[in-house]
């Protein structure tokens, strides 16, 4: 595509500039981040506890608010007015958006994008442990709705464009901030694709950087293995199969029950399985990380992107994240039906998610679908217009590079592997749109109790602080300038 051509040309110019000294971190062991490293840490604390505690849910929360909120903080940092553009859909006045720059030096080339998003998932108050709308610290972990998902990076990136100011550093490419709404929504509303209808100019960008990657750990003994970059993600789809009925007295019950066929055609769905494939970044990811864990599973890994072995496929899909990262997968997740406990079912309706792999459009999985149910009778339709796709972002070296030499720097001995993520970011609306887009945090966790999206979400704090500096660092390398 011709934005790959382009981001290698523009990139070529990159200048590897680091700020502070490197961190000394042995796998397994704590973080010995030097003192300049950790200067202005409490203000960052103070920070992302505003961050957290300031309610974005779609039911009740103001990702408006939060906007404001980083907005002040820019503007006492010394950003000018002219340079922070809050947006905020008309109608919709719980849904704004912050965009901030930092000029650089060389108005010809891009500037680099730091993308999170403001919003969070729902939370109930009763079924968490404590409250998820107040950041607490226990036990070497902050807990709280959005503790990781998402405002750990988006305050990150806010603290970042605050420390530049700061060091009175001078990019030679522009660094902007976008801070966005509705990523965790987009059927209700999403901030990236509303900015790049309707403020264009505002999400040019070389490259952005994103959620969606980071640092594996052990989950036994808290070994750093690898550092992940994410390149590339499923098309996130949902799916409404609809039933219809005259219905009756439920005295008087007929064999075309209208939840009994929605039941059935669900339990085709569950039965079917997409097929496995690969592509360049899943296959080096199976190949890499097989080489890392070793063992049984590491052999079966490296089995599947060798050969596609299909008994080692079998071993593999019992785990669920690696399943996601091997196919298509459509699962139900709501459903809803009848109208009175005394009376046959008239409507009935339920909510198939896929998450597509790269390279499928919408329509035919929405055509596999019918064909699998094999019921005309019961209707599959789009929830919401698909979205565009888009192959995965190119991995060049000046995209690897700068992160490769700073794991090195902060976490030697740990390689870079790239990933493809089997969840959604807003990345699928930005690299269409011709910003390649690339989640890396620099911050590692075991990948199972993060919980994010669900009860007691929480990130380590050690590695909520490793990720503050290595994101800055990071996009001070790909900036330039001093």
């Amino acid at each position: 595509m011709r934005h790959n051509r382009s981001l290698a040309i523009s990139l070529s110019v990159l200048t590897a500039v680091c700020a502070g000294q490197s961190a000394d971190l042995r796998a397994g062991q704590a973080s010995s981040v030097s003192n300049p490293a950790r200067a202005g840490e409490q203000a960052f604390r103070a920070l992302y506890k505003e961050l957290v505690e300031i309610n974005t849910t779609l039911s009740i929360g103001s990702c408006t608010e939060a906007a404001n909120a980083m907005k002040a903080h820019l503007v006492k940092a010394g950003y000018p007015e002219n340079d922070l553009h809050l947006i905020v859909p008309p109608n919709q006045p719980r849904f704004g958006n912050l965009i901030a720059l930092l000029p650089g030096t060389d108005a010809s080339l891009k500037p680099l994008m730091l993308l999170a998003h403001l919003d969070v998932v729902e939370a109930k108050r009763e079924d968490w442990v404590r409250d998820p709308f107040r950041l607490v610290e226990e036990g070497g972990y902050f807990y709280a709705r959005g503790a990781a998902d998402d405002k750990s990076m988006a305050s990150i990136f806010t603290d970042s464009m605050i420390r530049f100011k700061q060091d009175g550093y001078k990019p030679r490419r522009g660094i902007k901030l976008a801070l966005t709404c509705g990523e965790e929504t987009p059927d209700t509303f999403n901030g990236v694709r509303y900015l790049l209808d309707h403020h264009r100019e505002l999400m040019d960008a070389v490259l952005a950087l994103n959620e969606g990657g980071g640092g594996r750990l052990d989950a036994k003994t808290g070994a750093y293995q690898y550092n992940g970059i994410q390149a590339g993600e499923k098309t996130y789809q949902d799916f409404t199969l609809e039933t219809v009925n005259p219905g009756g007295h439920s005295a008087r019950p007929t064999p075309d029950n209208a939840i009994y066929q929605m039941a059935q055609a669900l339990a085709k769905v569950q039965a079917f399985e997409f097929p496995v494939e690969f592509n360049d970044v899943t296959r080096r990811y199976f190949a890499t990380y097989g080489e890392i864990i070793g063992g049984a599973q590491g052999a079966d890994m490296k089995a599947v992107a060798a050969s596609g072995d299909a008994a080692a496929v079998s071993r593999l899909k019992k785990d669920p994240t690696i399943n996601g990262m091997l196919h298509t997968t459509c699962i139900t997740t709501i459903i809803n039906g009848g109208h009175a406990p005394n009376a046959l079912p008239q409507h009935v309706t339920a909510n198939v998610n896929c998450r597509i792999f790269p390279g499928h459009p919408a329509e035919e999985i929405r055509q596999t679908l019918i064909s699998t149910i094999g019921d005309t009778g019961v209707k599959v339709s789009f929830q919401a217009e698909p979205d565009k796709n888009g192959p995965p972002p190119p991995l060049t070296r000046d995209i690897m590079g700068p992160i490769e030499q700073l794991t090195s720097e902060m976490f030697p001995g740990v390689p870079v592997v790239p990933a493809q993520a089997s969840g959604g970011t807003d990345g699928r609306f930005l690299t269409p749109a011709g910003v390649p887009t690339y989640g890396v945090s620099g911050g590692f966790s075991d990948g199972a109790t993060t919980n994010a999206h669900g009860l007691n979400e929480r990130v380590r704090v050690q590695s909520l602080m490793e990720s503050r500096e290595f994101l800055y660092r990071l996009a001070r390398m790909y900036a330039g300038g001093n």
